[in-house]
This record gives structure tokens, C-alpha cells and sequence, in this order.
């Protein structure tokens, strides 16, 4: 047995009692959950939970060691590393500084103060599916130029995914997401360039933010010794899930602004157009990081996200390292108190999406159901044609942990079949369906139902969030 498989036995041990208590009160039907879940996904699920709600939190830095690792790459799946270089003009920075700027909701108080990141050189992943190797199959000992190459031999459409993985912007990285983006590259039967941007608290908004439009400028222009020819924005597709879902939405944000204010962007000495793509998908997106969506506790039963009273408690005590509390403080990882308003961090505030390509929105009974539920209306209100679906019963990005199960499968497909659609230059109609859990029954959805709140509700929920910071257990709650 190697040494992955022994730590991973060790780590479940404890999980024993746990695993035992919800099998046995799913096979009784005492649970809620059982009503909706099969026997594998409900004890996931409580598994997941129990980490994720831990009695002795651990510092951001140790966090990030364990959970930001790559790993050998094996199996059904092409990886090229390619790295875009970082450009020699500070194109990236007005043009992020511009739409910053635009799309503040109060401008009383003079230009605003930003501090802006430097642009870096951006790596991403090249990922395609594999077919006909075993599931301990190495790459090939072969330039990443090279794997790329092979990888495009097995690519049947043009379609290409901007990805852009979750993790509450601080964890993970497309090693960790290979599974996913393996398959919609299957099944849409196109390619993933996914994307390893800068991650918090050690580089706050707009860091990832910029990366991701460096990526997207990538694709469209390439720089000299880039594997990849031009590629045309209708055949690239934004996608991610969780906070990756909130980026992909926050460069949409940002491209509609430079469009408002008739911007190009200077990119490898030339001004550059900036087309939108042909079309946003995005699972279980973070639309406001404050957590201030009463779903934040309502829907605590159906997720294994610790709803938001649960972190108010125990954050505080999360042992301080190099990377947190930043100096000078702040209560977000993400973004500085002063933007966490903003409508490029919390989307929900955005002020349109009209001219938007079409959405594909996709999320559980969890935490974040309210702020997807008001998106999705958003986009509907504004004109954008969207693809909504509601899975019953299901916890946060459940397509990327029951990918092999019924709801997963029903996911996936509908993800991939909305990037071939819009890519093929089909005209989306929106629709919004609740995919039934036991069944995996359609039934529509009235979208005037979706409206959890009112905008102006939204914003004065974040603002006293904001204004209350981190309390401690006992204290004052949303």
C-alpha cells in the first residue's frame, strides 16, 4: 500500500463512529437528508461537514500546504503546463484599474485610493481527455509543447474552457480539479486551460482578478512561443465553481464595464479589443463573500460548508501565521474592508448584466442557494438568456464530489452540453428547472419565485456584516 492510501486510511479512522451513526439513521430514514440523498452521498457529505467544522482550527499557511499540492498527473487526462509571460506594458493594470473605478457605487469621496498588484506571469494548465490508457498511466517524458500537441490529436471541437477553480480564493489549484476538468473537456469534447492564479490573503483583490483577465488575453492574442494558435472569443467558454465561479462572473463584470466606457487594452504593444466569450458557466458560484444570504444558516442541514454563525465563532481562533491576520488588518482574506462592496467581490452588487453572453447556473440546497437564486434573476431581469438548475437536496459544487453518481452525471452533462451549444453558435433559451434528487425528475421553475431578497436588502445586509466584523460566539448575528 503506498503512502497516499495509508495517510488517507489514517485520516479516515476517526470518521468511523460518524460513518456508522449516518448509515444508521439513513437506512432508518431519521434523516433529513435521506429523503433526498442516496447511503454514499449523505455519509460524503457528513464526512466533508465534520472536516470542514473541525474542533481545532489550524493556521491559512498549513492549510495551504496541505491542500495546495500538486500531484503526479495519471491516467484518462492530458496536463500541459504553459506559462504566459508577464506583459511589459501596464496595460492589464488601467484596464483593471478602469473597470474598478467605473463600477463603484459611491464616488463622493474623490478617485479612489488602490493599491494595484503587479502583473505577474500567469501559468495555467492545458487539459484534455485521454482516451485509451490505464488509470496508473504516466504522461509521456515529452516537452510540455509536446503533450500539448498530443492532447490536441484528441480534441474533436473547438470549444475551449477558461477554467477557473474554487477554494474560497485562498485553497486549491487545477491539480486538485483535474477530475472536473477532465470530464467537461470529455464530454464537451474540447480542452481546459485552467487557470493558477494568484491566491489570498497573501495577494488581495483584484490579484486574481488580474491573472484571470491575463489568461483570457492569452487565448485571444498569444504570446510569441504560446503552444496555442488565436483563439476566437465564440469558441471560449468562462467557467468555475465556488469562488472560481464568483471570477469567472467578475471578469464578465469587468469586460461589460470596459465595454460601457468604450476601453481597449493595451496588450504585447498593441491596443486590443477585448470580445466577451460565448458564454459564462459556473457551478455553486460565490456571489458575496460575506456570507449574508439567509441561506447562510437556513440550508446549513444540506451542506458541509460551516454556515455563517459557525465561522463568526470560530475564526477568531484560528492560530496566526505569516499569511494571516494581514498587516494592516483586515476582516476579509479576499479583498480590503473598503472593497468589499465593490461589484467585482461581491457580485451580487454588480449594477447590471445587461449585454452579458448567455448563463449556465448550477447549485444544491446549500449555503450559497439565495445569492445563486438572485444571479440567476438578475441575468433573467437584464435581458441575459439563462440556464438554471436546481439539484434537490444537494450540497455545495456536488458535481465535483458525486461526479460518478446520478445527480453528478445529470450535472456534468448539462455543464458540458451548455459549452457545446453556446460554442456551436446555438441560441440559448433560458430555462430554470429543479432536478429531483431520488429520480433525477425536470420540473420547471417559476423564475419569479428565485427572488430570496431585494437589492437594496442584499446591500444593508453586507454593510452590516461589514460594519460587525468577526464576532465572537454569544455576540451580535445576522
Amino acid at each position: 500500500m503506498d503512502k497516499d492510501k495509508q495517510g488517507l486510511i489514517r485520516s479516515l479512522l476517526p470518521k468511523v463512529p460518524l460513518v456508522a451513526r449516518v448509515a444508521l439513521f439513513h437506512i432508518l430514514g431519521l434523516s433529513e437528508q435521506s429523503r433526498y440523498l442516496n447511503l454514499r452521498s449523505e455519509i460524503i457529505t457528513a464526512v466533508l461537514r465534520s472536516y470542514m467544522n473541525p474542533s481545532k482550527l489550524i493556521s491559512i499557511s498549513t492549510s495551504q500546504r496541505l491542500f495546495n499540492q500538486d500531484v503526479e498527473v495519471k491516467g484518462s487526462i492530458w496536463v500541459s503546463r504553459y506559462k504566459c509571460p508577464a506583459p511589459t506594458d501596464r496595460g492589464i493594470q488601467g484596464a483593471i484599474a478602469s473597470a474598478i473605478e467605473g463600477l463603484r457605487s459611491s464616488k463622493e469621496d474623490g478617485k479612489l485610493e488602490l493599491k494595484m498588484p503587479e502583473v505577474v506571469g500567469v501559468e495555467a494548465e492545458w487539459q484534455g481527455y485521454r482516451a485509451g490508457v490505464k488509470r496508473e498511466t504516466r504522461l509521456p517524458d515529452i516537452s510540455e509543447k509536446e503533450k500539448y500537441d498530443e492532447m490536441m490529436k484528441e480534441v474533436t471541437t473547438p470549444a475551449t474552457i477558461l477554467y477557473l477553480h474554487g477554494g474560497a480564493f485562498w485553497l486549491m489549484d487545477p491539480a486538485t480539479h483535474r477530475p472536473t476538468t477532465k470530464r467537461l473537456a470529455k464530454l464537451c469534447g474540447g480542452r481546459c486551460y485552467s487557470v493558477r492564479y494568484r491566491l489570498a490573503p497573501q495577494h488581495v483583490f483584484p490579484a486574481a482578478l488580474m491573472d484571470a483577465l491575463v489568461s483570457y488575453l492569452a487565448l485571444l492574442y498569444p504570446p510569441p512561443g504560446a503552444f496555442h494558435d488565436p483563439i476566437p472569443a465564440e469558441h471560449i467558454v468562462f467557467a468555475g465553481d465556488s469562488a472560481g465561479g464568483n471570477l469567472a462572473l467578475a471578469l464578465i463584470q469587468a469586460l461589460l464595464e470596459l465595454h460601457r466606457q468604450g476601453a481597449t487594452i493595451l496588450w504585447q504593444g498593441k491596443q486590443r479589443s477585448v470580445p466577451l466569450p460565448a458564454g459564462t458557466a459556473v457551478s455553486s458560484p460565490w456571489m458575496d463573500i460575506t456570507h449574508s444570504s439567509p441561506s447562510c444558516e437556513t440550508r446549513a442541514n444540506y451542506d458541509y460548508l460551516p454556515p455563517l454563525t459557525a465561522q463568526l465563532a470560530f475564526e477568531p481562533t484560528r492560530p496566526h501565521c505569516a499569511a494571516w491576520p494581514s498587516n494592516p488588518p483586515r476582516t476579509m482574506l479576499y479583498a480590503e474592508d473598503t472593497l468589499v462592496t465593490h461589484p467585482l467581490v461581491s457580485l451580487l452588487l454588480a449594477p447590471s448584466w445587461r449585454g452579458a453572453p448567455p448563463l449556465y447556473i448550477c447549485t444544491g440546497w446549500e449555503l450559497l442557494a439565495d445569492e445563486d437564486k438572485f444571479t440567476t434573476l438578475r441575468f433573467h431581469e437584464d435581458g441575459v438568456p439563462v440556464v438554471y438548475e436546481e439539484y434537490e437536496g444537494m450540497p455545495h459544487c456536488f458535481a465535483l464530489l458525486f461526479a460518478d453518481m446520478p445527480g453528478g452525471k445529470r450535472c456534468l452533462e448539462g455543464w458540458a452540453g451548455f459549452v457545446r451549444r453556446v460554442v456551436d453558435g446555438e441560441k440559448v433559451q433560458s430555462s430554470f428547472t429543479l432536478i429531483k434528487a431520488k429520480t433525477s425528475d425536470e420540473v420547471e421553475v417559476d423564475p419569479k419565485g428565485l427572488r430570496p431578497y431585494e437589492q437594496q436588502e442584499i446591500r444593508e445586509r453586507v454593510e452590516r456584516r461589514m460594519r460587525l466584523g468577526w464576532v465572537p460566539e454569544g455576540g451580535a448575528k445576522l
